[in-house]
Order: structure tokens, then C-alpha cells, then sequence
């Protein structure tokens, strides 16, 4: 293997290091403790070093929000696909969304609640996070009938993050969360 060959791949082991460590760091405390101090103290590496990966704490929650993106993407396809009706890939998909959000919060409050500097609703959106649109897109299609599908697949969306963003912050009681899902899923399953 050639010299530049190594180094590069020393390069993006050392940016994933730091991807995880920020990522397990946010999942055990919280992102008020994924500091750029803190994560070089972590990788043992210096802060110059994290540096020269990302230009700061918001561009390494990007990252670990791009990854994020990607599970989703791929526990929504897994949802989907194993659904035998339509109307059970909504229910499924919504479950698989509310999960995913319940057992990663901070990595689904780097997706979607802290700023980031990722585009979203443009052409260049990250591909993983596109994926995972379109399998929402995908899961109403079937209940979409006439209306556009992408302000349908919005909606979804937005209901369910809401759904979320509300219980996880004590607006809406916790003991009727299922209830809640189930008539979401039953306006977007008809």
C-alpha cells in the first residue's frame, strides 16, 4: 500500500474516532458535554487535530447527524419491507420512527432539533437523509391518492416529530403516547 494510501485511511479512521466518540459522549450526557477539548481528551489526540477534520462542534454534530440518518433510512426500509399491507408500513414505519427517536435522542435531536449546517429541502441534501424521506414518501404513497406527495410525506413527518419533540418534553402525557400514534397512522393508513 502506498504511503498516500495509508494516510488516508489513517485520515478517515481518525474522523470516525471522533464521529464516535462525540456521538457516544451526546448519548451518555447530553451535547452540552461534546466539547472539542473533551472529544480530544477522548481519541487522545490534540485539538488542532479534530480540527483539521471538522471546523468545529457544529460541523462534527452534522457528521454524527448524517450517520444518524442513515439508521433511520435503513429501519424505516426494514419496516416498510416487512409490513404486509399498506396500512400495516404506515403503522410499522411510524413505530420504527418513534423508536429510532426514543432510543438515540441525542443523535435524533442532532437530525433534527439543534442547528446544524445541513441543507435540508434542496437539491443538496445528504443522500442518507434523502433515502430516509423517501422511504416516508414511499410508506404513503399508497394513501396519497390525488394530493402531492411530497406535502403528504411532510406532514407525516411533521406529525410524527411532533409527536416526539411534545412527549420527550413533557408536553403531552406519556400514558397516552400509543393512542396519539395510532391516529396519526389511522389519518395517513385510510
Amino acid at each position: 500500500m502506498s504511503t498516500h494510501g495509508r494516510r488516508e485511511r489513517e485520515r478517515a479512521e481518525r474522523e470516525q474516532a471522533i464521529i464516535t466518540a462525540a456521538r457516544d459522549l451526546a448519548l451518555a450526557e447530553g451535547w452540552d458535554a461534546v466539547t472539542t477539548r473533551r472529544l480530544a481528551a477522548e481519541i487522545e489526540y490534540s485539538q488542532p487535530v479534530l480540527y483539521s477534520h471538522f471546523k468545529g462542534k457544529d460541523a462534527i454534530m452534522a457528521a454524527v447527524a448524517v450517520e444518524g440518518f442513515a439508521e433511520l433510512a435503513t429501519a424505516l426500509v426494514s419496516a416498510r419491507a416487512s409490513a404486509p399491507d399498506p396500512r400495516q408500513a404506515v403503522a410499522d414505519v411510524a413505530a420504527a420512527y418513534v423508536a429510532f427517536a426514543q432510543q438515540r435522542p441525542a443523535i435524533y435531536d442532532a437530525m433534527f432539533t439543534l442547528a446544524v449546517d445541513l441543507p435540508f429541502a434542496t437539491q443538496d441534501v445528504p443522500t442518507d437523509l434523502a433515502r430516509g424521506f423517501a422511504e416516508l414518501a414511499e410508506t404513503v404513497r399508497p394513501v396519497a391518492a390525488d394530493d402531492d406527495l411530497e406535502t403528504v410525506t411532510e406532514t407525516f413527518w411533521a406529525g410524527l416529530h411532533g409527536l416526539v419533540t411534545l412527549m420527550r418534553s413533557g408536553r403531552l402525557r406519556r400514558a397516552d403516547h400509543d393512542r396519539r400514534l395510532a391516529v396519526l397512522v389511522d389519518r395517513f393508513s385510510r
